[in-house]
């Protein structure tokens, strides 16, 4: 990616923006969300929104005493992150941004409470509604909530929301963030987006809420019945008890959760089954999907609908069986690819358009899989269900370093986002494994250990219907772990022929053969996923020089060839599908190499496909991944 190119993108972004805001426009959000799953009452704020950056550490005095002004705030639409094209290392590093949005609410009903709903925001933020503090949140790529209380909204008449967006991260946070003892580069797994990454919504509460739905299938065999588990947290957020009712429909059969009392401002635990005599099964070949609705109805007798909540389910069974994954009682050996969500004009905060896009490109390329580092945006899950493409769900519990895992803090933070994570997602058949972390040390110590233990167990009480892994960094004379025993699922990121390891240990391509022979013999219980395997490629030339094409397509088939004859692997993934922002100094292995951008993407960031691509599509295309 050339600097003039970026400079253009620049200039183009600014000129969108529009510059410098003249006047204050306050709107009232438009009903309705970007992706179906949810409740009833979202409203998405839209239009314009202001933003500037933070100048000498200017607190929420100095922006809320201008709340009538509009002088220095850039108009800007959410999501937005600020640092898009700045490649720099204090670009990197992050710094602190305000963002405004000047709104009236859609109703004026003294009936509603009022939820704001932030889908993403990196890293740290806090929050205020015409000057009083609604909360603070740390981490990104889940979602977060507060309540605006009722003394401090105004429900006619102009609100104004401003949240503080600081993305600088530590080496404890996730994903971690810190400096090369080497170098004293800043590094850092992935380019460091600050700000409103993705959409900002109010949600408008009826009495009750259903904070948070699970549907999760259960089919005992191919040709079984299936047992689908209904259940919802439901909040009361009156001042007095609320009788409340939840049932509703699975495709067409009636699901009842049955009935309970919820306390002033308490919360209580609702649940059901519905039998599927002769399921629709959802895979790949066939992504079969029921209609999910839900009613909580308060009041005694049949009371009155106060909320529904709707998402689109599937039944499937994923299990490791003798060390294999099976979907639906057939064995898996999927092709997949990573990704990152990331575009030359809008970074991390890219839209359903471009979502769509990168699914199209997955499905033309032939992959069955996708997998990110961190939880991907409810759209592109949907869009997954929808196309029957499966998803390695991650954390980004990613590299971090032993000093900092011995800390239960940090632990504990992994075990909550994973807990999180599963809490809002679970009910996408396309997600077939929870990952708990990507490459953190080879050799796991008892930190490691204990975070493996917490995390695995976690995760089967929250969803016992999906397999557990992570994603590691194996070599050649690390040994069987015994610590890795609790998970279900390991994934093999090996990059032979391309780094070339501790001490040289993975250069020689002939090795890998015997070494994944190995880890079958360590870990022969497990099911094995080779999670990334991958080469940079920004130029022409020799088949013969690192970074070019033509190497890239060298390498690419000789991978995927050795892999196909490891019957008893589960799939492998390309590392990845696009191209995307990593950090300054970036070289990936690439003697030529144009940073910040990871360039063992098969297509660019401006969407123009490599010649590997064409490659790794005929080898996708021609292998049988599902009950091979």
């Amino acid at each position: 990616m050339s600097r003039s190119r970026i400079a253009s993108a620049l200039c183009l972004a600014l000129a969108l923006t529009g510059g410098l805001a003249s006047a204050a426009h306050a709107d009232k959000p438009s009903a309705g969300a970007l992706y179906e799953t949810g409740p009833s009452g979202r409203y998405l704020l839209d239009g314009d929104w202001l933003f500037r950056l933070d100048k000498q550490g200017q607190g929420l005095t100095h922006h809320w005493q201008r709340k009538t002004s509009t002088a220095g705030w850039r108009t800007v639409s959410v999501p937005y992150s600020w640092n898009v094209n700045d490649d720099t290392d204090a670009g990197f590093e992050g710094t602190v941004g305000w963002y405004r949005k000047d709104f009236e609410f859609p109703t004026a009903s003294a009936t509603y409470k009022w939820i704001v709903r932030f889908e993403s925001v990196n890293y740290r933020s806090q929050a205020w509604l015409n000057g009083v503090p609604l909360g603070s949140n740390a981490g990104a790529y889940l979602p977060f909530e507060f309540r605006l209380p009722g003394s401090a909204l105004k429900r006619t008449g102009v609100n104004h929301l401003v949240i503080r967006v600081d993305n600088r991260r530590t080496p404890a946070d996730l994903p971690p963030a810190g400096f090369s003892q080497a170098s004293h580069q800043p590094v850092g797994g992935w380019w460091n987006y600050g700000g409103l990454l993705r959409e900002v919504y109010l949600r408008r509460i009826d009495h009750v809420d259903m904070s948070t739905v699970q549907v999760l299938p259960s089919l005992p065999c191919r040709t079984c019945a299936a047992s689908v588990l209904v259940r919802t947290v439901v909040h009361n957020y009156d001042a007095v008890a609320q009788r409340v009712r939840v049932a509703g429909l699975y495709g067409t059969q009636p699901v009842s959760l049955g009935t309970t009392t919820v306390p002033a401002g308490g919360i209580s635990v609702l649940s059901g089954r519905v039998a599927v005599a002769h399921p629709r099964l959802w895979s790949p070949d066939s992504p079969s999907l029921y209609h999910v609705k839900l009613t909580a109805q308060v009041g005694a007798g049949s009371g009155r609908s106060a909320q529904t909540w709707q998402t689109e389910s599937g039944i499937r069974s994923i299990k490791v069986v003798n060390g294999h994954l099976y979907l639906n009682g057939l064995p898996l050996n999927f092709r997949g690819v990573g990704l990152h969500e990331d575009s030359l004009k809008q970074g991390f905060a890219i839209d359903n358009a471009t979502r769509a896009k990168i699914m199209g490109a997955v499905k033309d390329l032939g992959a069955t899989l996708i997998r990110a580092h961190y939880p991907l945006h409810p759209d592109l899950l949907e869009l997954a269900d929808r196309e029957g493409v499966m998803v390695w769900s991650e954390i980004p519990m990613y590299q971090i370093h032993n000093e900092y895992l011995k800390r239960a803090s940090v632990r504990a933070k992994g075990v909550q986002m994973l807990s999180k994570s599963i809490l809002t997602n679970s009910s996408h058949p396309a997600i077939v494994v929870w990952s708990i972390g990507n490459e953190l040390n080879a050799k796991p110590g008892p930190s490691q250990g204990a975070y493996i233990d917490a995390a695995v167990r976690t995760a089967h009480q929250l969803d016992p219907t999906r397999p557990v892994g992570m994603a590691m960094a194996p070599y050649p004379g690390v040994g069987c772990q015994k610590r890795y025993g609790p998970l279900d699922v390991l994934g093999i990121n090996e990059y032979f022929n391309w780094y070339p390891g501790p001490d040289g240990s993975t250069a020689d391509p002939s090795l890998l053969s015997r070494f994944l022979d190995s880890l079958h013999k360590c870990y022969a219980s497990k099911g094995l996923v080779v999670t990334e395997v991958g080469a940079e490629a920004n130029r022409h030339g020799s088949a013969d020089e690192r970074g070019t094409f033509e190497f890239q397509q060298a390498f690419a088939n000789t991978q995927f060839n050795m892999l196909a004859k490891k019957t008893w692997l589960s799939g492998a993934v390309w590392w990845a599908l696009q191209e995307f922002r990593v950090r300054p100094e970036w070289d990936g292995g690439n003697p030529r190499p144009d940073p910040p951008f990871h360039q063992k993407g098969l297509i660019t960031l401006d969407w123009v496909k490599k010649p590997a691509y064409f490659d790794v599509q005929r080898i996708f295309r021609a292998t049988k991944q599902l009950g091979g």
